[in-house]
């Protein structure tokens, strides 16, 4: 059999350099054809190689690993990389998947390769059905948000964008600014990656509350919203969502 072929997908780095290593030393004979830094990134390479094996983090900008798992799952063996173990474990459960937990431990990440191996000799399951239930029961439709000593029930289809703020995240509606209990990382692991993208480390925009993006005479790129007086910077590193797809 010829050496199977991986992809790695992940936001972070470090998390893809971490990977890369591990796989180098507990699986020596499989190459690593390709790695992404984001889903659309990943969606593009996964159609122009099909790679037999996947790593796909859970939450990724512009699509997510759940997502990316309904295009490849009937030609690529998955693997889950997540900080939070319930969609991961849930799939795990229905026999069809794998995953590792980050930090990546190397005793797991052996258990891992050794279930892989054992499915390259039969075809992929087909993810799609499972991988939508998954999404449908991750996102939330609404959050708890306080405002002095008020607790406010804001519907997520009520939100223009969230902004880092300190240890908190500040949720911004076209009538009200309230704060949640949570960073703007672990609220992403939350929400629906098609619904809201993030593009800013402190910044995340519904989608569809996006009218455009404009850049500047300094060469800064900004997103104008749709209904909304106010604007949110985009970084360079999320620059790509607005390139077409």
């Amino acid at each position: 059999m010829s050496a199977p072929r991986i992809l790695i997908a992940d936001d972070e780095p470090l998390l893809r350099a971490e990977l890369r290593e591990a796989l180098a030393l507990l699986w020596p004979e499989a190459q690593i054809v390709a790695e992404a830094a984001d889903g659309i990134e990943a969606l593009r390479l996964g159609r122009a190689l099909a790679p037999d094996i996947a790593f796909l983090d859970i939450r990724m900008p512009g699509l997510d690993g759940l997502a990316l798992a309904q295009v490849f799952g009937a030609a690529t063996h998955i693997v889950f990389v997540t900080a939070y173990q319930e969609h991961a474990v849930a799939a795990f459960e229905q026999g069809a998947i794998d995953y590792v937990v980050k930090p990546i431990g190397m005793e797991r990440l052996a258990r891992t390769i050794a279930r892989v191996r054992e499915r390259l000799g039969a075809p992929p399951p087909d993810l799609g059905p499972l991988m939508r239930r998954l999404q449908a029961k991750a996102a939330p439709s609404w959050l708890q948000a306080s405002v002095g000593s008020a607790i406010h029930f804001i519907d997520l289809a009520d939100v223009v964008y969230f902004c880092a703020d300190a240890k908190y995240t500040r949720v911004v509606t076209d009538t009200m600014e309230a704060h949640i209990r949570l960073s703007l990382k672990e609220l992403g692991e939350a929400l629906d990656g098609a619904a809201f993208w993030q593009v800013h480390r402190g910044y995340m925009v519904a989608v569809k509350r996006i009218a455009s993006a404009v850049r500047g005479v300094d060469g800064a790129l900004w997103v104008n919203l749709r209904g909304h007086a106010g604007r949110v910077p985009v970084s360079q590193r999320f620059q790509y969502l607005f390139k077409g797809m």
